[in-house]
């Protein structure tokens, strides 16, 4: 792999994994297109854990107050959260648990692909019209365990490439009757334990030579990248709605029908 490689696979990896357009699609796609072999597994968990290290520094304050009173006052408020969040992540590590070899052949499928970005991309335009109207607040403290779970089970079908984990956590949470910006923060603060998890579960396959240049740019360039994306998110949101990314996941999703009948 090429050095340009890794740096276009890391902001993929950064643009995909908090903007709800599915990285795993486009880490897929981008090979795919290109003629490329497979990145590898000691790449993907490199840039999973630059993305993780990027969601972690940048809500460094919230991890702190769920830790923190999760620990001392699980019962208050702030201290259920953590505890919340924690079960919210059980569907997708089971998914990921007993779906992951299905969801790296079978679902790698591009017509499947496309059909998960517009189709989904539908989903989250009726679900971010419905959420057009509604204050916004940043408390994501007063939100209730029910919808945090229901949340964490959206998020179990993002083992489909062309879901997006942001893309569903941050639907789920708009038609669960929650505002733009709490949908996308509750949707990266549970993507921390699921990148981790995923991380932790391949980490046993690396060795000393799994590390060379290419992998060092590719998470230098997620790790940047995702704190860029995540900060410009949640400035975006709060004057605009979800629409350019439900006409991009329709326009990607016609491309790749249109490619894989035409080549």
């Amino acid at each position: 792999m090429t050095v340009f490689d890794a740096v276009l696979l890391g902001l993929l990896q950064a643009l995909g994994e908090f903007l709800p357009i599915s990285s795993s699609a486009h880490l897929v796609l981008l090979p795919y297109f290109r003629g490329m072999e497979y990145q590898g597994i000691a790449f993907d968990i490199m840039l999973h854990a630059a993305t993780l290290l990027a969601v972690l520094l940048y809500f460094a304050k919230d991890w702190f107050i769920l830790i923190k009173n999760g620990l001392t006052k699980p019962f208050a408020p702030q201290g259920r959260m953590l505890w919340y969040l924690a079960a919210a992540t059980v569907p997708a590590g089971l998914a990921g648990l007993f779906l992951k070899d299905t969801a790296e052949h079978a679902f790698r499928n591009p017509l499947m692909i496309a059909a998960c970005l517009m189709v989904f991309a539908g989903i989250l335009w009726w679900a971010d019209r419905r959420a057009g109207d509604r204050e916004e607040t940043a408390d994501i403290f007063s939100v209730p365990f029910k919808t945090v779970f229901l949340i964490g089970c959206a998020q179990a079908l993002a083992i489909m490439p062309g879901v997006s984990r942001s893309g569903i956590t941050i639907t789920a949470a708009l038609l669960l009757g929650l505002t733009r910006g709490v949908s996308a923060r509750i949707s990266f603060l549970l993507s921390a334990p699921i990148i981790a998890g995923a991380a932790a579960v391949e980490v046993t396959h690396l060795s000393t030579g799994d590390f060379n240049a290419a992998l060092v740019w590719g998470f230098v360039s997620a790790f940047l990248g995702a704190l860029i994306v995540i900060g410009g998110l949640m400035k975006y949101i709060k004057t605009h709605s979800f629409d350019v990314f439900v006409y991009y996941r329709i326009l990607l999703g016609l491309f790749i029908i249109g490619f894989y009948f035409w080549k």
